[in-house]
């Protein structure tokens, strides 16, 4: 088994809306208005709409629960989730809360991403395991560098 790099996934967030504690931990959501898909077989925009219903435990993790849409460069749709985990360190807090950059070992930051599409040309997200390794990007905003699982 090895990974293959495919792409790199911007989005830009607003500042989080949070929902208060609950039997798993502090739900927010962070509405992702704008955003970049970047590789070799794959570009294209976010679509609105898409975000990340994240839970914050107390035990210092994030419960990631991202769901989004992507509109390719020749017009495909596709369908993105990807639940994962963020460990929730200072530096990342304040990196979410002030808008400055972490770097992808400052914390665990790991997600497991499925696709979903009827286009042809991109039916291989459909039929592929993919895992990405995040950190924070300036502005309040996320960035993935997605792997597929051969």
């Amino acid at each position: 088994m090895e990974l293959v790099f495919e792409f790199v996934l911007r989005a830009r967030l607003e500042p989080p809306l949070p929902f208060g504690g609950g039997l798993l931990g502090e739900r927010m959501f962070f509405n992702a208005f704008d955003g970049e898909v970047e590789g070799e077989r794959l570009n294209g925009k976010l679509l609105p709409g898409g975000g990340d219903w994240l839970i914050a435990h107390p035990s210092g993790w994030g419960v990631l629960d991202v769901r989004t849409q992507i509109k390719t460069d020749d017009d495909a749709l596709i369908f993105a989730h990807y639940p994962g985990l963020i460990e929730m360190k200072p530096a990342t807090l304040d990196a979410l809360k002030n808008g400055t950059a972490t770097r992808i070992e400052d914390q665990y930051f790991r997600t497991t991403p499925r696709f979903e599409t009827g286009n042809a040309r991109y039916a291989w997200l459909n039929q592929s395991l993919f895992v990405g390794e995040g950190r924070i990007i300036e502005g309040i905003g996320v960035e993935y560098r997605v792997h597929r699982v051969t």
